[in-house]
């Protein structure tokens, strides 16, 4: 059912004969991960209207997905301009939850673990962005597999193809965990709705959620340390394997646990992380999650990142195809610039993305996993019907009202 992939010079492949499965021996070791035949057009966890009997591709009983993250001050942790990882959850769909599922799995050496199995980039993004604030790292990785990734049914071992070293559906939980994270710029959300770090300012619980919802789509739900916020979670529902499913992003169905006013943002010590120095077109890159968008390039196509990765770009006419993408010039700042392609100007009419209609619309960048990320009224979030295959083209819509949801980056050309 799944075969190894690797994105390196030179590769040869052998089928298994019998099991649809491939091997892949590799001349050259660069990155490897595992991929999936499952793909994401089944039923979505916690909604299927039948009953599923292939778990390898369908995430049950832990089909409610969280995407934990922390905001540590005392003391601090990670990039001061950055929330960091804490985990990825599988809570079931009644949001009870079970732990610690596969003694036999509590893997230990995560470092060497990744290292060994050519995901050496996702490390060196763990050592910055999923870290312990006691510095104790290494314990707190095997904490989040042995509790959390020991439960999710697509990663057991019985999923993965004959002749998979051992732990390789851990490496694919930390570069799915990451790759994920990449795509939940929660610093950047606040900063764009007018929310920074401050030993002075307080918020209300409904500011802070009003403007994450707006920023996303979604909202999530916010924890905290007496008045302060530490944590926040990103729910969803999930399609295919955890390995290169779809995440279906939802409202969180638990209510905050802080109190209503009077909310505190502190700042992180620190220094900011750097922006730039990634490609969206490799979602699990070693790159840094989030920063101040910089300057713009002049020309550039315009790629769609999914939660599975990078998914074809937008056409000149503003559809999203996985064709060749159109060049597009870019007038102005990262606060404030414009679009227009070979069609004409591109704009937004009844929340829908088009250029050469006659619309023009005023958008900002966002950087995010070292990606410059298009923002229409300080969200990031677009949707389309479905993901495009083939000749097919995709209108594309602002929000996260269509069934797939993506983010637009900013490519140079």
């Amino acid at each position: 059912m799944f075969a190894l992939v690797a994105v390196l010079a030179s590769v040869a492949v052998t089928v298994v004969s019998g099991q649809g499965l491939a091997s892949t021996e590799f001349t050259h070791l660069f990155s490897k991960r595992l991929t999936t035949s499952c793909g994401t057009s089944g039923q979505t966890s916690c909604h299927n209207t039948t009953k599923q009997t292939n778990l390898c591709c369908f995430e049950s009983p832990g089909g409610l997905l969280l995407q934990t993250q922390f905001w540590d001050t005392n003391p601090s942790t990670g990039p001061s301009n950055s929330w960091t990882i804490h985990g990825l959850w599988p809570d079931k769909c009644d949001q009870t939850f079970s732990e610690n599922c596969d003694s036999s799995r509590d893997y230990t050496n995560i470092d060497d673990l990744l290292t060994s199995q050519g995901a050496s980039d996702t490390l060196s993004f763990m050592q910055e962005f999923w870290v312990d604030i006691n510095g104790q790292n290494e314990q707190f990785w095997e904490h989040e597999w042995s509790t959390h990734g020991t439960c999710y049914s697509t990663l057991e071992t019985s999923c993965l193809p004959s002749g998979s070293p051992k732990g390789a559906e851990a490496v694919a939980f930390f570069q799915r965990v990451v790759a994920l994270f990449k795509t939940l710029p929660t610093y950047d959300w606040l900063e764009s709705q007018g929310i920074t770090p401050s030993s002075s300012k307080t918020y209300t619980l409904s500011q802070l959620t009003s403007a994450l919802k707006k920023a996303s789509g979604f909202t999530p739900q916010l924890s905290c340390s007496g008045s302060s916020i530490n944590e926040i979670s990103w729910y969803f529902n999930l399609k295919g394997s955890v390995i290169d499913g779809e995440f279906v992003p939802i409202d969180s169905p638990e209510s905050s646990s802080c109190s209503s006013s009077g909310l505190k943002y502190p700042p992180k010590t620190g220094t900011p992380t750097s922006s730039g120095g990634g490609s969206p077109t490799s979602s699990s890159s070693g790159s840094s999650p989030t920063g101040p968008a910089g300057s713009l390039p002049t020309k550039a196509t315009v790629s769609a990142i999914t939660g599975s990765g990078s998914v074809g770009g937008l056409l000149s006419g503003g559809t999203w195809s996985t064709q060749t993408p159109g060049t597009y010039t870019i007038s102005g700042s990262s606060s404030s610039f414009t679009l227009k392609s070979s069609k004409g100007s591109c704009g937004v009419s009844g929340g829908q993305f088009s250029c050469g209609n006659g619309a023009s619309s005023s958008f900002s960048a966002v950087s995010s996993g070292g990606n410059t990320l298009i923002a229409y009224q300080g969200s990031t979030a677009f949707s389309s019907s479905s993901t495009p295959s083939g000749n097919t083209q995709e209108t594309v819509f602002t929000g996260s009202g269509q069934n797939q949801h993506f983010t637009l980056a900013l490519v140079a050309n």
